[in-house]
């Protein structure tokens, strides 16, 4: 038997939903089902990557209900950058929506509860600490009472769980709109979640029953390199003005010292670059959020404090210039680049000391011990997607049980075959030459131990390789370390290489690093297989030099114009001039809203009206991107700057 809140998904048509207010013809791959799911009143917990249209799996069930008369949705979201953003383009397709947030004076606060009390909204966004109050919870109470509680959307659902890489205790109390609202229907939606991670979503907000919607995690239009750290900030630079020179793109680092370091270098070089971290002042963050999200080409310095929930479509690079914590990270942070699916470029700097600090945090950390293993496990698996010679993609893809070639949506019957190359990441496009460093390893490791041996302590990476490669420093000399046996045995190893298999060798668990003795190497029970040569070390060669520099051409697909963005590449000179036109008015109705300019049109829109070059307000019918609303308010503007070009 259905329940009191459940209805028939056909009669309210989602698809004329999505057509008339959002301006797309179809749905993309389970949206269409994730839709009707949740629509007729179905639980469901949605895993989509970012980009993919998450979004729209609760937003059109929301306006269905709503107009079925069920009353008022309400989005559970940490994130008020995204709050305002979506509420506001709700706001320009038509949709009566708002959030309660800090942001919100009393007054404002207070008219928003009356118009969510009288079901005068369609979509209601608030955070899960304020949605765990009595004051919210009263709210929602008597809408239920009325039968206008129609829906609720836990957007960031990894948050909920201890083994996802963004965990908020209080995710944890939302399992009250269960157990106080039964017949509601309920959609949890997340970017980023592994097997355990989704087990532990499924168990904390009781979603035992809901319908569970996997999608590929591939990006195909990411292209991923990690390159060896030598000079992280001068990397950074070359990288930037060889690949992406006058485009938006986020740098991530771990200290905020760090951050206000890389931005400074960045912004001395000429490069657009602003810092962003939790020690900034709260109006200076803001500021510079509001500067990254409405102007072009600014580059964003900052620790994983920023980007959770920015829209910003044209990101055209994610640079981490320090390891994350796992791989759920690094793929969340990495998403954020190209969710326009045009391409973007995810970069990494990786080295020694990455390893060590990771480790360290781990071991450091007040956690229980099965919670610091479960890290060091998730840290592994990034470590060897790091130090990887094969497809990264491949091995991003295994990391989430997924395996390349054969997405989990597929469509029923489409014959699906393995893939071991993507042919677009780094390993793919210049595969690395490989070395044997299963000897060097074994050197190392016993180096290691007739140190330790000889003089009782612990010594650190630096002075270990100048007794390998035989160099008589004063350190060396003081200790007596040109008397031990392997003295000299590693003379033919660059440090550089040996570098790098110090680095496997703390990365597959063969060498601790002492971070309380002074960063001092140790053996462990690892080191054992490796000295016995039951466990092989192979590498990739150092490379130092950087890959030939893309086109512009190579990059977007499309045209060589330096002044393009990628979404408007492949336009002729009369469309690029429209576009440009387009920009312009597009960039004056934003200010005037306070909006990004992405929410009032996709540069794809704008790419698209360019080309159609439309002559009538009939002429705009069918872009993608322009519903009815949109036609309605911008339409007759838009053909006249068309004209304009003329």
């Amino acid at each position: 038997m259905s329940s009191p809140h459940s209805l028939d998904s056909g009669s309210i048509a989602p698809l004329a939903i999505l057509r008339e207010v959002f301006g797309y013809e179809a749905f993309r791959g389970p949206q269409a089902a994730i839709v009707d799911q949740v629509t007729a009143g179905g639980d469901a917990l949605v895993l989509m990557p970012t980009g993919g249209g998450k979004s729209l799996c609760y937003q059109i069930p929301a306006i269905a209900r709503a107009r079925a008369g069920q009353g008022v949705s309400i989005v559970v979201s940490p994130l008020i950058a995204l709050m305002h953003d979506q509420v506001g383009a709700l706001h320009e397709a038509g949709v009566s929506a708002a959030f309660l947030n800090s942001t919100l004076d009393w007054q404002e606060a207070l008219d928003v509860e009356r118009r969510t009390a009288r079901a005068e909204l369609t979509l209601l966004y608030a955070a899960p600490e304020r949605v765990n109050t009595p004051r919210f919870l009263e709210l929602l109470d008597g809408l239920a009472a009325r039968g206008k509680l129609a829906l609720f959307a836990i957007d960031e659902a990894h948050c909920v769980s201890q083994w996802g890489h963004d965990f908020r205790p209080e995710y944890r109390a939302l399992a009250v709109l269960h157990e106080r609202y039964p017949a509601v229907p309920r959609i949890a939606l997340t970017a980023t979640a592994d097997a355990l991670t989704r087990a532990d979503i499924v168990e904390r907000l009781q979603l035992q029953d809901a319908r569970q919607f996997v999608s590929s995690f591939d990006r195909p239009n990411i292209r991923y390199a990690i390159v060896e750290k030598k000079d992280a900030s001068t990397q950074l630079l070359r990288f930037i003005e060889r690949e992406h020179e006058g485009e938006a793109g986020v740098v991530y680092c771990q200290s905020r010292k760090r951050v206000e370091e890389v931005a400074q270098m960045l912004a001395d070089a000429g490069v657009n670059a602003l810092p962003y971290h939790a020690g900034l002042d709260a109006a200076v963050r803001q500021r510079h959020q509001d500067r990254f999200l409405r102007e072009e080409g600014i580059v964003m310095v900052a620790t994983i404090a920023f980007g959770m929930g920015i829209d910003k479509p044209d990101v055209r690079f994610v640079a981490h210039l320090d390891l994350p914590k796992n791989i759920e990270g690094y793929y969340q942070e990495t998403g954020r680049g190209g969710r326009d699916g045009l391409p973007a470029d995810a970069w990494m700097a990786y080295g020694l000391q990455d390893v060590v600090n990771q480790r360290r945090m781990i071991d450091e950390s007040p956690a229980a011990e099965e919670f610091k293993q479960v890290m060091r496990g998730k840290l592994d698996a990034l470590l060897a997607l790091a130090e990887a010679t094969d497809c990264r993609r491949v091995r991003l893809l295994a990391y989430f049980d997924e395996t390349y070639g054969m997405p989990p949506d597929a469509p029923e019957g489409e014959e699906r075959v393995p893939l071991m190359h993507c042919g677009s990441c780094d390993n793919c496009l210049s595969p690395p030459a490989v070395w044997d460093g299963t000897d060097a390893a074994r050197k190392l490791l016993s180096t290691i131990y007739r140190v330790q041996q000889q003089s009782g302590i612990g010594f650190g990476a630096g002075h270990i390789m100048d007794i390998l490669r035989g160099k008589t420093t004063d350190k060396v000399k003081q200790f007596f370390h040109e008397r031990i046996s392997t003295f000299g045995i590693g003379a033919e190893y660059s440090e550089t290489q040996l570098r790098g298999v110090l680095r496997q060798l703390i990365a597959i668990g063969a060498v601790e690093v002492d971070a309380e003795k002074f960063n001092t190497l140790r053996l462990t029970d690892g080191s054992r297989a490796v000295l016995r040569g039951e466990v092989p070390v192979r590498l990739r060669e150092s490379v130092s030099q950087p890959a030939p520099r893309r086109s512009r051409r190579e990059r977007t697909g499309g045209s060589a114009s330096a002044a393009a963005p990628a979404a408007a590449a492949a336009l002729d000179t009369g469309g690029q001039a429209r576009f440009a036109a387009l920009k312009a008015w597009r960039a004056e109705v934003a200010k005037a809203h306070n909006l990004p300019a992405y929410v009032i049109f996709h540069d794809a829109t704008l790419a698209a009206i360019a080309e159609r070059a439309p002559g009538s307000l009939e002429d705009l019918e069918g872009v993608s991107g322009l519903g009815a609303k949109k036609l309605e308010a911008y339409g007759e503007e838009v053909v006249r700057v068309i004209a304009g070009v003329r």
